[in-house]
């Protein structure tokens, strides 16, 4: 059975399998329910989580299966147990892994040893079931998300690297506005180029969102970083802070997201995370479901 590690790693028709099944599934009350029933899911957490942890622990419960919440400070892989052994281990236990963690290569190694699917629930290098529960809030309200144009404002992080992944896998176009020190990876611009979609570098931010569908950004230091370093990017990034000035030099109609959590008055104003474009808690919300439909693939549960 499957992992879900990557976008790009995916077959186009099985992302769209999935968020159809994400979409259907929360309409309809004759799916079943309960297609978990008897199963466990373990949900690591290196990393600390409010929307991770809440969508994936409610919705194992949810398909009537058994979610086990384990932390890096509960488990002996955070004391130096190999992930090789660990991930033996927990596929002596459970049938589904999911992991929240820090260096991409822990999230290799454990799904390469690991005899159940393994879900990326989040690494420094991509976040791909939030860009999944983006698209299917973006196409709850929009339509297909198909030659769209998304604009991503700040720095080019984990979640702009799976919207990258995904602009290839969707076919749609990608604006980037940021400082150039802060371009996002090139692997993921070269992956979503070659498989046809439009990558645009774009300084000047009223520019970049003149033709948008959807305006993105992203908190520009994690909660942990100290207090000067955050002062510093302030100061490089304080001119792709999304506002309703810039949200004024949008089309009307353009929609704006954040993952969460969000630093109101950094990266955005609370006037735009409040206001009327705003779906980032739609977002939040379809994680839920979308996870749901993603566990469920990798169990080859979906059906037909």
């Amino acid at each position: 059975m499957p992992d879900f590690l990557e976008i790009n790693e995916l077959a186009p028709a099985e992302l769209r399998r999935i968020l159809s099944h994400a979409g259907q599934s929360r309409v309809r009350s004759d799916m079943n329910q309960s297609p978990l029933s008897g199963k466990s899911v373990a949900l690591i957490f290196e990393k600390p989580s409010t929307r991770t942890r809440l969508s994936f622990e409610v919705g194992v419960r949810q398909l009537g299966g058994w979610p086990v919440v384990l932390s890096s400070a509960e488990m002996q892989m955070g004391r130096g147990e190999s992930i090789f052994d660990t991930a033996k281990v927990l596929s002596r236990f459970v049938d589904l892994i999911m992991i929240r963690t820090f260096a991409d290569s822990t999230l290799r190694q454990l799904a390469e040893h690991s005899d159940v699917p393994v879900i990326n629930g989040l690494t420094d290098k991509s976040h791909p079931c939030q860009i999944m529960a983006d698209i299917q809030t973006f196409q709850e309200r929009r339509g297909s998300i198909e030659g769209r144009n998304v604009v991503w404002l700040g720095t080019g992080n984990n979640v702009c690297t799976s919207f990258l992944h995904a602009a290839g896998q969707m076919g749609f176009n990608l604006v980037f506005s940021g400082p150039r020190e802060f371009h996002p990876c090139e692997d993921a611009v070269a992956f979503a180029e070659g498989k046809g979609a439009r990558v645009v570098f774009e300084s000047n931010p009223r520019e970049a969102v003149s033709k948008a569908d959807l305006i993105v950004t992203d908190a520009w230091v994690s909660m942990h970083e100290k207090a000067e370093e955050r002062e510093r990017i302030w100061d490089t990034l304080m001119r792709y802070q999304v506002n309703s000035d810039l949200m004024a030099a949008a089309p009307t109609n353009a929609l704006f997201m954040h993952c969460l959590p969000a630093h109101r008055g950094e990266e955005v104003t609370s006037d735009v995370m409040d206001g009327p474009a705003s779906v980032v808690f739609d977002e939040a919300e379809n994680r839920l479901h979308v996870q749901k439909s993603i566990m469920c693939w990798c169990l080859d549960l979906l059906g037909d």
